[in-house]
């Protein structure tokens, strides 16, 4: 356990940073106090998807209240303790309904570079929050330039589209794409029925949908629904992912999944029954957590991700809700150990080769 670190040198007067003293609670609660939050910030998301012993927890403080925060993931090798520290989605430093404050932003980066770059010897490497469209990425990215920061150019960002929940609920409706809106309107004259909530067995019923459509589609996914259902089941009630099921006649037809920890919805699973193939359920279950999400006091809905290329159908989906395509800012690394860089970069080139043989592998005929 890392003891306080406010008077080690580079942490300014009135600062103080926490490493790994917060509990699984007071992190859950210390969440939700961010605009920036996500579920992949969340103590659980991290102990389910890379496993408790692969997580570090740092918090800093300015006159004793908690002004940033990040989850980070550390990868080493055994005995020589080298490779990487990686944050998803963070740090976060934007507190509820308050604007970036780049000396927030610049004091935890220093602080996050002291403990795993200068005193861990790890490469790091971070996925911020931040979109190229936010009013505050300039002032991030530059920042983090400052601090030696650097973007990967070569590496692929997030692509999605956001929809702007300040609207009014009209507003949000006439955004709708025409067709798109005619498909509401006729599931809302189609006599079904929906229900919502964060109970596992909401989430056991978007299975019993996911695992028919799985079925009949047979396409293949890196999502792991049974590692989100171990995660909602260790969430706190107030993170909890909401799951919508669409239904008529006691049938369920479709489910949507969505997570909502700071201003931002998150569009994360869905799946049509096959009961549900000729309904436009899914059209009123996306327009339910729209509602959700701006009752909730969501400013933006993420969509999940985006390929117009590899998934036209989806694209296309997901571009009727009247949201605008963004990219998230980048990935970004520094480093100040060259042997924690040489083993991430051959690490990654070794499962970049394994990756292509096991896809040659499918497509070589037997």
């Amino acid at each position: 356990m890392i003891g306080r670190l406010s008077s080690a040198p580079g942490i300014a007067a009135g600062f103080a940073v926490y490493v790994d003293k917060a509990s699984p609670t007071e992190w859950s609660e210390l969440l939700s106090r961010f605009d920036d939050a996500s579920i992949y910030q969340s103590w659980a998301y991290g102990s389910v998807h890379w496993g408790q012993r692969q997580l570090s927890h740092l918090v800093l403080e300015q006159e004793s209240n908690v002004v940033a925060m990040a989850q980070v993931r550390l990868v080493q090798l055994p005995l020589i303790q080298k490779g990487i520290a990686y944050i998803r989605w963070g740090p976060l430093c934007r507190s509820r309904r308050e604007r970036l404050d780049p000396k927030i932003l610049s004091h935890v980066t220093q602080a996050i570079k002291k403990e795993y770059v200068e005193r861990r010897g790890l490469l790091l490497r971070m996925l911020p929050p931040v979109f190229e469209n936010d009013s505050f990425a300039e002032s991030w990215e530059a920042t983090w330039s400052s601090l030696g920061i650097g973007k990967i150019e070569k590496a692929q960002g997030y692509r999605t589209m956001r929809v702007d929940l300040d609207l009014a609920l009209d507003d949000l409706r006439k955004n709708l794409h025409q067709r798109w809106r005619n498909y509401l309107k006729s599931a809302e004259k189609g006599g079904f029925s929906v229900r919502e909530g964060t109970a596992i067995e909401f989430y056991d019923q978007f299975l019993t949908a996911y695992q028919e459509m799985m079925a009949r589609k047979r396409f293949e996914t890196t999502v792991d629904v049974h590692e989100f259902r171990r995660i909602q089941l260790e969430l706190p009630e107030q993170l909890r992912m909401q799951v919508f099921l669409c239904e008529r006649d006691g049938k369920l037809l479709n489910a949507l999944v969505v997570a909502a920890a700071g201003d931002t919805g998150i569009y994360l699973l869905a799946a049509t029954s096959n009961e549900g193939l000729d309904a436009k359920g899914a059209h009123l279950l996306q327009w339910r957590a729209m509602e959700w999400l701006k009752a909730r006091g969501c400013r933006c809905y993420d969509l999940g991700g985006i390929n117009q290329e590899r998934n036209p159908g989806v694209f296309q989906f997901k571009s009727g809700l009247g949201g605008r395509e963004e990219h998230q800012l980048g990935v970004f690394e520094a480093s100040g150990n060259w042997l924690s860089t040489i083993c991430v970069r051959v690490g990654e080139q070794v499962q970049s080769l394994r990756g292509r043989f096991q896809t040659c592998l499918k497509r070589t005929p037997l």
